[in-house]
């Protein structure tokens, strides 16, 4: 199909937005994209919204797709619905040019979904940094804007929680302090966020609190528990998660606790996996299916390691 016919029919909110249209999008050309700007100024808010997020659900599903550069152009647009979708939308971008654009949202942008959207879109910076793959500098200026943004009492909490979510990746001093902080406070979406953050930090310090949390009466603290155990690979948790996963009466619960099994690994969590597999609750059999296909996947791996190389390993960690 013609470009010009993709823009028309995008652009015309009366008739319903066709999302194979929506692919013509992929890899625009720098004049397509300016073609795109100029006809984006002229479509009613809705139907950017609308575009915006079917765009995001395609990225999501395909790899084989780039609707970056639209992304970035709707980062400034005037409605703040599309700017946050535009965020979620570079969910897997890693350009160093999306840094600025991102802090500059968090710390200043009218709308409160927006600010929440940037900080959590810097997490993936901090452990980019963390892993070294992105400058000391760089990495302490995304820090130090997080933990700005967390220190300010003038801020929302769920935009403050965001905060510490993403700097839960970070090993630097006080980032603990700042976690337990977070867990100590009264407002429970905050202490939610403080467990995310835990499971992030690959810090088994939280072992303790993560398992008093996966008895919380709050399904949303047990579910955030359970994933972070899995995160930390806490095979000192599968017992209880064999509990939560056979009859948590929360279905998210459940499939976090599933997952995180899977995540562990081990005789006695294949052994609890199998047991969810041959349950009568579809959505359960199908949770630990995927669950034990991740520990074959990974057990494949560990057998491909030569066993001199695991033997170093061994030797290095004693040392």
């Amino acid at each position: 199909m013609k470009y010009e016919e993709v823009l028309q029919h995008i652009s015309n909110s009366g008739e319903r937005l066709r999302v194979r249209y929506l692919y013509a999008l992929s890899d625009l050309t720098p004049e397509q994209l300016s073609l795109f700007r100029a006809s984006w100024a002229t479509i009613a808010t809705e139907r950017r919204r609308l575009i915006i997020r079917e765009l995001a659900e395609i990225t999501e599903r395909s790899f084989a797709v780039n609707f970056d550069p639209i992304f970035f152009m709707a980062l400034e647009d005037e409605d703040c619905q599309v700017r946050a979708a535009a965020i979620e939308g570079l969910w897997e971008n890693e350009s160093r040019s999306l840094i600025a654009p991102l802090i500059r949202m968090m710390r200043s942008d009218e709308a409160e979904m927006v600010r929440a959207a940037a900080a959590a879109a810097l997490g993936r910076f901090v452990l980019l940094a963390e892993l070294e793959k992105l400058d000391s500098a760089t990495g302490a200026r995304i820090e130090e804007a997080l933990r700005a943004t967390i220190a300010n009492s003038a801020e929302t909490v769920e935009v403050r929680r965001r905060a510490v979510e993403s700097l839960g990746y970070s090993s630097k001093a006080g980032v603990r302090q700042i976690i337990r902080a977070a867990y100590e406070s009264d407002d429970e979406k905050m202490r939610s966020s403080a467990i995310f953050a835990m499971g992030r930090s690959a810090d088994p310090y939280w072992r303790h609190v993560l398992l008093d949390e996966l008895e919380s009466r709050n399904p949303e603290l047990r579910y955030e528990a359970a994933r972070a155990c899995g995160e930390l690979e806490l095979a000192c948790a599968v017992p209880r998660l064999g509990e939560l996963a056979l009859h948590d009466p929360d279905r998210e619960v459940q499939q976090a606790a599933v997952w995180a099994l899977g995540h562990i690994g081990g005789r006695e969590a294949r052994r609890i996996l199998e047991q969810c597999y041959e349950s009568d609750d579809e959505v359960l059999s199908d949770a630990a299916a995927d669950a034990l296909d991740e520990m074959d996947v990974w057990d494949g791996v560990m057998f491909s390691i030569p066993l001199e190389d695991l033997n170093e390993e061994d030797e290095e960690e004693a040392e």
